[in-house]
């Protein structure tokens, strides 16, 4: 008689001894893809739950009134970085989580390390503790970026335990931990970085920050693909997530806010990385357009939307003839996808034919672009190149271009142009059909309001013709 194993007996009592730890999804043996996320190497063995009767045990603190609970202790303090209040709603919130996240070398510690002096400076006592680097090296950076502070206080742990030490030691009102990724719970098993350990740890610096009302920032890794590393759980334990992202080559650092329970989570703040640390940049749009001394060939403004900013962006093409039998198509900044798409309809549409030439089309600044905001602009400013004719240097193009040809609206509108205008710009193109507030916002109406010459473009045609180049 074969001995019943506890796989066989789990599957017996009609139990799931493997789980998702993405989604929670059981099954009754192991797969290597879980069948509700799709996501491989997620399932783990874990112990079948027993049902178990709850009684009623002591309370934390009597429930009363909604209209009667203090919100005193709610209320944000700033950072003393506006870029970073602008993200998080106005500033910290005591007992408040937030979980950075970005890839490796984007500055993250440097960012937080700022943020930490910078509490310091303000009267509060704040503690950063790094996992991943020593105390003398952070000292090191500290330094260099003018982060040298009293109130400042520095310590190199990797172990939950040393942390909560800390924290007693110190009694902190803001606590930095560089990154989740390497602290040990001392009571659960597996490495630092793991999939338990991850969400373990972040479930006890939860409890510490809403227990001694702290407010903790957590560094986090991502993946290959850009995800945050860990369970999809550590997300929702935390109250705030915050993206830091930017092209290796270039300063230029964006923080996005894609979780934020205290403010809005469509903000965006802008960051410049220099010799002697991170600052910060309130009116980034110069970054991303250049500056020419007379009219050139090939250019065109457009007012992209990051979060709740406009911000102006330059589109830069170059063509040229070409003898290969598939002429060579290269972007930098925009979707190839959709370039490749603007350009077809630029040979059907507009008769800007380019089957033997080639076409190098790229942003200013190493930004990108993403929505099709930009569409129009591409499309000009090919057809300007082609042409060899430069567009008048104050006209900027707003609008998405279909495959029928007609340019499409674009949200935002009003505060594209008026960003658009600020800086000096004097003439707009703009799609024919404009909401506005439930009603059609005629060309007229926006060039007294913002002071704009404005031209509505039905399609693709009509908008080269407002453009000077056909």
């Amino acid at each position: 008689m074969v001995k019943a194993t506890g796989q066989t007996k789990a599957k017996a009592a009609g139990k799931s001894p493997f789980q998702c730890t993405e989604c929670g999804w059981t099954a009754a043996r192991w797969i290597g893809r879980c069948g509700e996320c799709q996501a491989w190497g997620t399932v783990v063995e874990v112990g079948a739950p027993k049902a178990a009767r709850i009684t009623a045990g002591p309370v934390s603190s009597p429930a009363m009134p909604i209209a009667q609970v203090s919100a005193v202790e709610a209320e944000s303090r700033p950072t003393g970085i506006g870029e970073l209040d602008r993200v998080l709603g106005g500033g910290v919130v005591p007992g408040a989580v937030i979980l950075l996240a970005g890839e490796p070398g984007v500055g993250k510690s440097t960012l937080l390390l700022e943020v930490a002096a910078q509490s310091a400076r303000n009267g509060h006592r704040t503690l950063y503790v790094s996992g991943e680097e020593s105390a003398a090296q952070v000292r090191l950076r500290a330094g260099r970026t003018d982060a040298l502070v009293d109130e400042l206080f520095l310590a190199a742990e990797t172990d939950l335990g040393a942390v909560v030490g800390q924290v007693d030691a110190v009694e902190p009102s803001f606590l930095v931990i560089d990154s989740v990724q390497t602290m040990a719970h001392p009571e659960v098993d597996g490495a630092p970085g793991g999939v338990t350990q991850v969400r373990e740890v972040t479930g006890a610096l939860v409890r510490l920050a809403k227990e001694r009302n702290i407010a903790v920032v957590l560094v986090g890794h991502v993946t290959k693909d850009g995800a945050i590393a860990g369970p999809r759980m550590l997300e929702h334990l935390v109250d705030v997530v915050l993206a830091f992202d930017g092209d290796r080559h270039s300063g230029f650092r964006m923080v996005r806010a894609t979780k934020n329970r205290f403010g809005p989570s469509d903000e965006v703040g802008c960051f410049d990385m220099v010799d002697t640390g991170i600052v910060e940049v309130s009116d980034p749009t110069g970054l991303f357009v250049s500056e020419h001394s007379e009219p050139v060939a090939g250019t065109c403004v457009t007012v992209m939307m990051e979060g709740r900013r406009p911000l102006l962006a330059e589109v830069q093409a170059l063509v040229g003839p070409s003898s290969a039998p598939q002429p060579r198509r290269t972007t930098s900044g925009l979707e190839s996808s959709r370039v490749a798409m603007v350009l077809a309809v630029l040979g059907n549409r507009a008769g800007v034919k380019l089957h033997d030439h080639e076409v190098y089309v790229a942003t200013v600044g190493g930004v990108k672009i993403t929505e099709p905001v930009a569409d129009l602009a591409v499309a000009i400013a090919v057809a300007s190149s082609v042409t060899d004719k430069p567009i008048h240097p104050g006209l900027i193009a707003i609008g998405e271009v279909g495959l029928a040809g007609e340019v499409r609206r674009v949200g935002g509108l009003e505060k594209r142009l008026a960003e658009a205008a600020r800086l000096g710009f004097t003439k707009a193109i703009v799609p024919a059909d404009v909401p506005n507030r439930g009603k059609d916002l005629k060309p007229l109406d926006m060039q007294a309001k913002y002071g704009l010459r404005v031209f509505a473009a039905g399609d693709i045609r009509a908008a080269m013709h407002a453009a000077g180049i056909l």
